[in-house]
C-alpha cells in the first residue's frame, strides 16, 4: 500500500482535528458573556427605532404645521364675511 492512500488521509486528518478540538476550551461563562452582548445589540437597536420614529413623527409634525401656516393674507371665498349665505337666498316652500 503507498503512503498517499484515502484511508490514511483521512485518519491523518480526524486524528489532527482530534488533537486541535481537544485542545479548545470553552470559557465558563461564555454563554453568559454572548447572551449579554445580544441584550445590549437588542437594547440599542429598540433604542435607535424608538428615537428614528420620535423624529420622524416630530418632522411631519412640524412640516404640516408649516403647511398650515402658509395660508394667504386676503381672507378666502368661504369666510368672505359678507353675511349672505346660500341658505339664505333659496325659496322656502309654502305650507
Amino acid at each position: 500500500m503507498n503512503d498517499t492512500s484515502p484511508d490514511r488521509t483521512e485518519r491523518e486528518l480526524q486524528e489532527a482535528l482530534a488533537a486541535l478540538a481537544g485542545g479548545v476550551h470553552a470559557a465558563p461563562d461564555a454563554y453568559r458573556t454572548a447572551r449579554g452582548e445580544w441584550l445590549r445589540r437588542e437594547r440599542r437597536r429598540r433604542l435607535v427605532l424608538a428615537v428614528l420614529i420620535a423624529v420622524v413623527f416630530a418632522l411631519a409634525t412640524l412640516i404640516g404645521l408649516w403647511v398650515l401656516n402658509q395660508t394667504p393674507a386676503h381672507s378666502g371665498v368661504i369666510f368672505s364675511g359678507t353675511g349672505t349665505g346660500t341658505a339664505a337666498s333659496l325659496p322656502r316652500p309654502h305650507p
